[in-house]
């Protein structure tokens, strides 16, 4: 009924104001929404005053703390009267507090409208201190008596004493930030803790009404807490109350870690500060090299291990590391002391040039960045990296460059920087490029991987080897790749004639050399040059040796003194004349445009018949192949073929037979990070190998990945793709992998891992299951002509074999996980991944030992150009630049520069017994194996692959007296047109050598008609063909149909085929 009369009282009001019921509702909720949204906008006013972040707002903040501070004053000011006291008027301490807390009383209005939750607000520190200080001010003044209470809390206002200095910008790093943090807590801590020993003490016990009190001054409080924090306690003052003890007692337990911790760590930050901001100081005449980038307890370790292995009269480089953490982590730190003779940590980035200042790099030898290859975003590692660079180019252009770069389309730009030189040292160390170059070169050549491995491991682990053939692996990992300028003696002398004389006389093997060009006016690096080519003087051999005092043997040897010396070691410097016309050795301080070129002139032709003899070999087929080849002649090339075609389906088995066929897996997915499949295919499509020696590629991965490497992958013959996982064998056997030459499980690309251990898990997995696979001896794939390995073997006890198989391993502490698999004894448990029988028989492979290339790039560039020639299949930064250069001035469609390039030395492993070393005799030892291949065939011996219990192990660069096994396969640099199959071995796939003819003065004049055999080839001394080859399309005419095929993305390759 009551309810019913209000709703009449309310109609009858609408009914007289003449207004609708609806209407009237809308008004009400309209000034409602209007409250509310006036009090949201003034509300969110005052949190923007609050929170500092206009003008108005930090001025409000910062005149807060210095109120609180000053109210601090005062109280310490009044601190020398007694705790209660009467005032009076003339005291004018206290109206200006009063004016103060009025100040604080309308401040603490406006946080109290500004917090959400109301509750929460009265129990936040700043409130708990307005709640007793303010309150009592004003009591105080009006009743005419001065009582200190609890002003002292007023200490605790310092805490915000690091928001103050940044709204001042008188902090900006990090450390700042943090001292002032430190220094704040101890302050407010201290001046805290005095006021309240101060006020128990001179007010006495509650309950015993004051009796104990002893008057006592702030300052001698705060001398007591002073003594009770450092754990001193001298005993002239001290506390009597009740209340003042058992806070002692506390306030002592906390002050132990107030003392232990924050004293020495704003100590440590101070004197840090100072230590590793400072400026590097130059002393003249001392050389340094400054190094940035990844800098970590690993990186660095890595680093100082390769860079400080000579011996430590030998090092005169200090090392300058550039980071930006400070202070720098304490294993860190401990490793820097233990170099201390030779590291100096200074804080700073590369991309300021202030820190560049400071660190001096304007007078650095060279600077050094380190990448992080185990990074998740390997992208953002190679960007970062990049712009370090620019940054240092920047500041000073003429400042030498070594970088190492993740992925290889990051290489592009770095040449496109302005002050980039490769003649001054610039250099770039890919770790993609060569990583996957490596396990390439495995698969055409079973455990050439572990022998060029070997080549730049440093084992500074002393093992005893347990069986014979660790005694023989652990001997090859001495040797090294070593350069040395050889004697004047030798030049007009042929390399087979030279690499007879080192091996023979002094031990050494010499495997390639700088060659200067007469006709082309560059140097190019050349594996086992034929014996047209004549070494000039001055010549820079590389060799295969243990050490560098041993090469200084092919500078010292003297043709008049040492015609007769047979023992190595009594090749040294003579003093004959004809010594005074040689040139000293020493390393090139100017950096020469090095290119891998083949076409070589005679030295001994007389200059006045402008006449020029080439060592030019051509195959039968190869003029065909030409207009198969991208432009610049080392690679093998075909049009563009769509996704679709070459994907393959496991209900096709029976369309795709793939036989001695290379199998990959690849873990990856949409989302991943490109690991870069095209710098793996490049090597395996090397143009010094035919069309008919070429394997098949198929890569077992998902297709989503593929897809996305396919747009630089499809202009390279015979590849496919298998959309699956190497962890299903219905997959593997979709592919034939039984009947593969090699399969290759390659590491996932980069990604996030809360363990080092789980970055290989793929792989490991991959691995366990392929080598489950049991395979019949009688599936085996029979044996066939091609260069990359396939060799018959020796028939097997048992009736099994297994897949051959390479793995990448990104943590080489996970070897342990597949180590297992070997089947040779005398494993050692708990060794590195270098000493394993999984290395050893070149079935594991991994990176890590790739950072070692950035200290051989600074001692000695020329090393590193010769592994991304073996390893890349040929190509190089230089040849790319040359390239360029040809491209630019319209040199690009030589014909013979690029049939040159494709007739360069390919790396093999030949049998003993069924190949064309088995004409050799004597060949009961690697000497005799070693001379007799190159007199009689040109073929330059590196190593042996030895089988020992259906296992192969690797041994690089043997004794001249090693003893050689009927089953012994030999590492070898084969001439391009060597046939190294026997000639009465019946085979579709032999070829034969062509004979290349002298030219004489009268070849220009002959006519330029098309030739009626496509075989034939005449080369005229301007280095051009006479002759044009019959076949589907021209070469000019394949490149320029290419080239209209090729995007801009395919740009970023390293390679690109035209």
């Amino acid at each position: 009924e009551l309810f019913f009369q209000i709703f009449s009282i309310r109609g009858w009001l609408v009914e007289s104001l003449n207004v609708e019921p609806g209407i009237v509702s809308d008004d009400i909720g309209h000034r409602h929404s209007r409250s509310l949204s006036f009090q949201g906008a003034f509300r969110d006013r005052i949190e923007m005053l609050l929170s500092a972040q206009t003008f108005v707002g930090q001025v409000l903040v910062i005149l807060v703390f210095v109120l609180s501070i000053g109210s601090l004053v005062i109280y310490f000011i009044n601190s020398t009267d007694p705790v209660r006291s009467c005032s009076s008027y003339q005291d004018k301490t206290i109206p200006i507090d009063l004016t103060f807390n009025a100040f604080f009383s309308f401040y603490f209005g406006l946080r109290f409208v500004a917090a959400d939750d109301k509750v929460k607000f009265w129990l936040e520190m700043n409130s708990i201190v307005d709640i007793f200080t303010i309150p009592p001010t004003f009591i105080s003044y009006y009743l005419k008596s001065n009582w200190l209470g609890l002003r002292f809390l007023r200490a605790l206002r310092l805490l915000e004493l690091p928001q103050i200095l940044q709204i001042l910008r008188a902090i900006r790093t990090s450390n700042s930030v943090k001292f002032s943090k430190l220094l704040s807590i101890i302050l407010s801590t201290w001046f805290t803790a005095a006021g309240f020993i101060h006020l128990v003490e001179n007010s006495g016990d509650p309950w015993l009404k004051g009796r104990n009190s002893q008057n006592i001054s702030y300052f001698e409080s705060i001398y007591l807490v002073m003594a009770t924090t450092s754990t001193v306690g001298f005993g002239d003052v001290v506390a009597k109350t009740s209340l003042g003890r058992t806070f002692i007692i506390f306030f002592t337990l906390g002050s132990l870690v107030l003392f232990a911790n924050y004293i020495p760590e704003m100590v440590e930050l101070f004197a840090n500060k100072r230590k590793y901001t400072s400026s590097y100081e130059v002393v003249k005449g001392k050389k340094f090299i400054v190094v940035c980038g990844n800098i970590t307890v690993d990186s660095v370790t890595a680093f100082l291990r390769n860079f400080l292995r000579r011996k430590a009269g030998e090092i005169n480089t200090e090392i300058v590391f550039l980071e930006s953490k400070v202070p720098p982590s304490l294993e860190l730190e401990t490793i820097f002391k233990c170099y201390m003779a030779y590291t100096t940590f200074v804080s700073g980035s590369a991309l300021k040039w202030e820190d560049l200042r400071r660190v001096a790099v304007d007078s650095a030898e060279a600077c050094l960045i380190i990448a992080n290859p185990l990074c998740s975003d390997s992208q953002a590692e190679d960007t970062s990296n990049i712009m370090r660079v620019l940054s240092i180019k920047n500041y000073y252009p003429n400042t030498r460059v070594i970088i190492q770069i993740l992925q290889s389309h990051n290489k592009v730009f770095l040449p496109k920087i302005p002050s980039w030189n490769w003649n001054s040292g610039d250099n770039i160390i890919c770790f993609a490029e060569l990583k996957l170059g490596f396990i390439a070169q495995g698969c055409l050549v079973p455990g050439l991987c572990t022998f060029l491995t070997s080549l730049f491991v440093e084992q500074n682990k002393k093992i005893c080897p347990k069986v014979p053939w660790q005694k023989h692996f652990f001997s090859g990992l001495k040797n090294k790749i070593l350069t040395q300028r050889l004697s004047d003696d030798f030049a007009g002398m042929s390399f087979p004639d030279v690499s007879r004389i080192c091996f023979v006389k002094m031990h050494l093997m010499l495997i390639a050399i700088e060659h200067k060009s007469v006709c082309h006016g560059y140097c190019g690096l050349i594996l086992n040059p034929s014996a047209q080519v004549k070494l000039l003087k001055n010549t820079l051999g590389f060799f295969i040796a243990e050490s560098a005092k041993d090469v200084k043997r092919a500078f010292f040897y003297c043709a008049i003194c040492h015609s007769d010396v047979y023992t190595p070691e009594l090749i040294e410097k003579c003093n004959c004349r004809s010594k005074n016309h040689r040139h000293m050795a020493g390393n090139c301080t100017l950096r020469l445009s090095l290119t891998l070129v083949f076409l070589e002139p005679h030295p001994s032709l007389d200059t006045d018949h402008h006449t020029c003899f080439f060592s030019l070999h051509i195959l039968s087929n190869l003029s065909v192949e030409t207009d198969h080849l991208d432009n610049t002649g080392m690679f093998h090339w075909c049009r563009a073929t769509p996704l679709d075609k070459m994907i393959l389906k496991r209900t096709d088995k029976s369309k795709h037979e793939f036989r001695n066929h290379i199998v990959a897996c690849v873990f990856g997915d949409a989302h991943s990070t490109l690991m870069g499949l095209r710098n793996f295919v490049m090597p395996l499509r090397a143009s010094n190998y035919t069309r008919k020696e070429l394997k098949d590629i198929v890569f077992v991965g998902s297709l989503d990945y593929l897809q996305r490497e396919w747009r630089f992958l499809r202009n390279f013959p015979q590849i496919y793709f298998l959309p699956g996982s190497a962890l299903y064998s219905g997959d593997l056997h979709a592919v034939n992998i039984e009947e593969c030459s090699m399969c290759a499980v390659l590491s996932s690309p980069s990604k996030s891992s809360s363990s080092p251990t789980l970055v290989d898990t793929e792989p490991i997995m991959a691995t366990l299951n392929i080598g489950s696979l049991q395979i019949s001896c009688c599936a085996q794939t029979p044996s066939e002509p091609q260069c990359g390995g396939c060799f018959s073997r020796n028939p097997r006890k048992s009736q099994y074999r297994r897949i051959p198989i390479i793995t990448e391993l990104k943590n080489p502490s996970n070897i342990h996980f597949i180590e297992q698999l070997g089947g040779m004894e005398g494993n050692f448990s708990g060794t590195s991944l270098h000493l394993s029988t999984s290395f050893a028989t070149g079935t594991v492979f991994s990176g890590s030992f790739l950072d070692s290339l950035l200290a051989t790039a600074f001692y000695n560039y020329h090393v590193l150009e010769l592994l991304q020639m073996l390893v890349t299949g040929g190509i190089s930064s230089q040849l790319e630049q040359h390239l360029d250069k040809e491209k630019y001035y319209g040199l690009n469609d030589n014909s013979c520069t690029v049939l040159s390039r494709s007739s360069r030395c390919k790396l093999g492993l030949l049998s003993l017994n069924q190949t064309i070393l088995s004409d050799i005799q004597p060949r009961r030892t690697f000497g005799q194996i070693f001379c007799g291949s190159l007199d009689r065939l040109g073929v330059l011996c590196l190593g042996l692959y030895r089988m020992i219990d259906d296992e192969e192990f690797v041994i690089t660069r043997p004794e001249n007296e090693f003893r050689l096994l009927p089953s012994d396969l030999v590492f070898c640099a084969i001439p391009f047109s060597t046939s190294y199959y026997k000639k009465d071995i019946s085979s579709p796939n032999l070829y034969d050598n062509i004979n290349i003819v002298p030219l004489s003065e009268d070849t220009s004049q002959i006519p330029k008609q098309p030739m009626t055999d496509s075989k034939q080839a005449v080369l005229i001394p301007s280095g051009k063909f006479s002759s044009q080859i019959y076949a589907s399309k021209s070469t000019t005419g394949s490149r320029k149909e290419h080239m209209e095929e090729t995007t801009m993305e395919e740009t970023c390759a390293y390679s690109k085929p035209y």
